[in-house]
């Protein structure tokens, strides 16, 4: 019995070498409760600080991150100011930048092909940080496995939307919920891509 065990979990073992889990992205974001993620001005002041709201697990969980070209100059100007996140492989999603900072590499074109390519490189998830535009595209492709969204107590009015200009309905089930002192509710939905 003991060897027949040992042979199917060698075979298993085997099968995960040869097929390794892809990466998955997840999209993480705050939200209003009214579905915006920047005020009117593209502010996002009003995103609960006071406590850690489970990023530091969530950091521990990714190495890398896709982010637009508008997040990715904001983030330029951000730079040395100590508010900024872990160090983490960034991708630079942009037609019309000519060149991206030192370590970051830029992808212009053939989008599904670079990012199924970079989910099945080794490494941990990958955070789908924004913008709004990057975000309608990987959706649209099929390319984000999971939401991380977490929903602030507070109605903006208007601003620029979470989802905008998705092309077909997309299934979700939820893994994962957090609801915290302030009204901060997490909620954590895989996504059915078939």
């Amino acid at each position: 019995m003991r060897i027949v065990s040992y042979n199917i979990y060698l075979r298993v073992v085997r099968r995960l070498n040869k097929n390794p889990a892809m990466r998955k992205v997840i999209l993480g974001v705050a939200v209003s409760l009214d579905g915006f993620i920047e005020g009117p001005n593209g502010e996002y002041d009003w995103c609960l600080t006071d406590q850690d709201y489970g990023l530091s697990d969530f950091f521990k969980r990714v190495d890398a991150i896709f982010v637009g070209r508008k997040t990715y100059e904001m983030s330029l100007g951000m730079e040395g100011s100590g508010a900024g996140f872990p160090q983490f492989k960034e991708y630079i999603f942009s037609t019309t930048l000519g060149k991206v900072k030192d370590g970051a590499t830029l992808i212009k074109d053939n989008i599904k092909n670079e990012v199924e390519n970079i989910k099945k490189e080794k490494g941990k998830d990958i955070w789908l940080f924004g913008g709004a535009s990057l975000t309608t595209s990987l959706m649209n492709l099929r390319l984000v496995d999971e939401l991380s969204l977490a929903f602030h107590p507070i109605l903006l009015g208007s601003g620029k939307p979470l989802f905008q200009h998705i092309q077909d309905r997309i299934n979700l089930t939820l893994v994962d919920t957090k609801t915290y002192s302030s009204g901060l509710v997490s909620l954590t939905y895989s996504i059915e891509n078939t």
